[in-house]
């Protein structure tokens, strides 16, 4: 036991053992400055600044951009343009992807193909139908006001009145005889007009130019695109007057008659109409005489 005590009394009195740091001149041994240190002063002033180096290390890598320069850190800039990349590649992902589906479209017109010729309206309605005992068809005050104030707009306004057509009415592309009428049983998606070579061939409504192009089996062929996803469709030109991206009036000539492509028959045009994707009978629309 006595020399346990022994012991700590001999480490403590080195601990606290005082001992002097001078700083001399060397030519004249004159003393400058002067420290009264002992080990255990060294000791806490040696960790004090070791801990305040490791804390102002640790603030200058955390809120200064010098922690992008330590390998393996990642910037904060890098992180930023990684962001901004992965919203960019999404976003063209989609743009992509919708590309792809409208080229699939537009092939599709010019091989003439559908997924489905048939529409069942039977099931159609069946699928719509609204039961009308959950419908609370009792018009509000507002709706009534609205009603007679419409009414009395178009009672008057003889000029600007917006009027729902039945029917759609285009300009006829081109005049001359039919050779060969629609028919979706053959696949035939469109009318086939005979008129002389080079006459022209006129746009048969206000659009834009979305394919003009040479193709082996149709020859030149121009598809325009027009509002409520309608599309026409003109192939076997003897040549073409717009190119893709061009916007085009109703009546403007786009082209010529001729006889261009290895299904052709003779100068005609092989005319045809698509509404979203489904063929319809120009003849509907169109007096080509």
């Amino acid at each position: 036991m006595a020399k346990k005590v022994k012991k700590r009394k001999e480490i403590r009195r080195k601990l606290l053992h005082k001992y002097r740091l001078v700083i001399l001149n060397e030519s004249t041994f004159e003393e400058k400055i002067s420290f009264k240190l002992s080990r255990l002063n060294v000791f806490v002033t040696g960790s004090l600044c070791i801990i305040g180096l490791i804390g102002l290390t640790t603030l200058l890598i955390a809120f200064t951009p010098l922690r992008e320069y330590i390998p393996g850190y990642s910037s904060t800039k890098l992180k930023r343009q990684a962001t901004e990349l992965t919203y960019k590649t999404d976003s063209l992902v989609r743009t992509l992807d919708y590309t792809n589906r409208y080229l699939n479209n537009i092939r599709m017109v010019l091989r003439g193909d559908i997924e489905n010729n048939e529409i069942n309206r039977d099931s159609l309605f069946e699928q719509f139908k609204l039961d009308p005992s959950t419908i609370n068809l009792t018009p509000i005050r507002e709706d009534s006001m609205l009603r007679a104030e419409v009414a009395l707009e178009d009672k008057y306004n003889l000029f600007e009145r917006n009027m729902e057509k039945s029917d759609l009415v285009l300009f006829p592309p081109v005049n001359g005889t039919i050779s060969e009428q629609y028919d979706a049983e053959k696949r035939h998606f469109a009318v086939d007009v005979v008129a002389p070579r080079d006459t022209p061939v006129k746009a048969v409504a206000n659009g834009m130019v979305i394919f003009s192009e040479w193709t082996a089996d149709t020859g030149y062929v121009m598809i325009l695109e027009h509002e409520d996803g309608l599309l026409s469709v003109y192939k076997h030109n003897g040549s073409l007057s717009k190119v893709q991206g061009d916007i085009v009036r109703a009546g403007e000539v786009i082209a010529s008659v001729g006889n261009t492509g290895k299904f052709t028959t003779g100068p005609h045009l092989h005319f045809e109409i698509w509404d979203n994707g489904t063929p319809v009978d120009p003849m509907n629309f169109i007096d080509f005489n």
